[in-house]
Formats: structure tokens, sequence, C-alpha cells
């Protein structure tokens, strides 16, 4: 019994079945060749890069992060965004000279369905994104979470909806958190699990933008393919 219940709250092993727990050094190669995403969905908002391909043990990963009950992994996943987010911003990112010349980046997970997160025992993104910031002060970068994004009611799930019917499903409803917006001018990361269409991103951002604080990169987990998905 007492096994048993060690292994619900610190699992033996990877997703790919290696002993240890938490995420293996293969598996986390999967997610450590940052690429940029194209979508149609996304040209008006921040530059969007991808960890790596939603197949295979980077998306067991996110899948068992997400639905699996694996709250466990999202330290590892975070670390992954934060070993990526310095170079991704470097291009992006405005020279400043001085004490600000590293300025706290601000992270914005990218929010479930309230009904969803409480199935699921909570927000994953805001996890993830927490321990992200966590490993980025560790490695000497101010970093602050600002989960400063909900999803209004009438938002229903996506899950295999069309690009187009993503964007409606989503227009009008994802909303602000004034207590929790990162300040204006400052550097704002939105953070997701996977992209698909893009549509999700797109809303995200947009809603940011109109609240004064405009993201600068969106970084994802994952890139699946172009069609159905997130």
């Amino acid at each position: 019994m007492v096994p048993a219940l060690l292994d619900l709250l610190v699992p033996a092993h990877c997703v790919c079945g290696a002993p240890g727990g938490d995420l293996c050094r293969p598996c986390r190669a999967e997610l450590s060749r940052p690429r940029r995403v194209h979508r149609p969905a996304l040209i008006a908002g921040p530059p969007v890069h991808a960890l790596g391909a939603h197949a295979g043990v980077a998306r067991e990963a996110v899948l068992a992060a997400k639905l699996g009950g694996r709250r466990d992994l999202a330290r590892p996943l975070g670390s992954c965004l934060a070993v990526a987010l310095p170079q991704l911003l470097a291009p992006v990112l405005p020279p400043r000279q001085g004490p600000a010349a590293h300025p706290a980046l601000w992270l914005v997970p990218v929010p479930s369905l309230a009904a969803t997160a409480r199935r699921r025992g909570g927000q994953h993104m805001r996890h993830i994104a927490r321990h992200c910031a966590h490993a980025l002060r560790a490695g000497g970068r101010a970093a602050v979470l600002a989960p400063a994004l909900r999803l209004a009611r009438g938002a229903g799930d996506a899950v295999g909806l069309s690009a187009a019917a993503r964007a409606a499903n989503l227009a009008g409803r994802v909303l602000t958190r004034r207590d929790a917006l990162p300040p204006r001018a400052a550097p704002v990361v939105l953070l997701d699990d996977v992209v698909t269409t893009g549509a999700t991103l797109s809303a995200c951002s947009a809603a940011l933008a109109g609240a004064g604080s405009p993201a600068s990169l969106a970084l994802v987990l994952t890139e699946a393919g172009r069609h159905g998905g997130t």
C-alpha cells in the first residue's frame, strides 16, 4: 500500500519508462531545439517558438502533465522553457544600458477553462510557468509569474474545432486580470503547452496588447500538426 502511494506522489519513472522519475536527459533533449512557429493566426502577434514537435516522448510528457496527473513534470518542463528563453528573447527585446539591461521577465501562462482546471487539479500551465520563473531566477535572471489571463464563461472545450471555430469560441472571452497584469513596458512572455492553429495564442496576445501589456514573445512546449489540436 505504501509503495503504491509513493508511486502516485513521486512517480518512479520517466514518461519513456526510464527509472528515476521526472524527465530523463534524452527526453529533455526532445524539448531543447526551439523553432519558429508559423501560422496565419499568429501574424499579428509576437513571434512564437516551440521547444519541440508534439510527437513521441515530448507529446507524452505534455499530455502527462496536462491530463495524466503528473504534477512532478511541471518542474522539468518549466526548466526546459527557462533554458530556451534568454536566447530567444535577445533578438526581440530592445537593448538597454545600466541596471535595467536585464529587466525582470513577466511570464503569463495561457489559462485553461475553470471547470477543466478543477477536474485536473489546477491550472497546469500556471504550475509550469511558476517553475520556469524559479529556474530563471536560479540562473540569475529576474522573473515574475503573472497569471494575468482568464477565460470567461461561454468559452467551450476546443478539442476537435477548426481554426475558425477556435477563434470564434474565444472571441471576446479571453479576459485580463488587472491585479495580475505586468507593468507597462515590461518584457512579457506568453507560455503555453501546445500550438496547432495558433488561435489560442492569438486571442491571448490580443487581450494582453489591449490591456497595455503586449507580449514580446510566445513560447510553447510543443508544436502539433497544422490540422486539429490546440
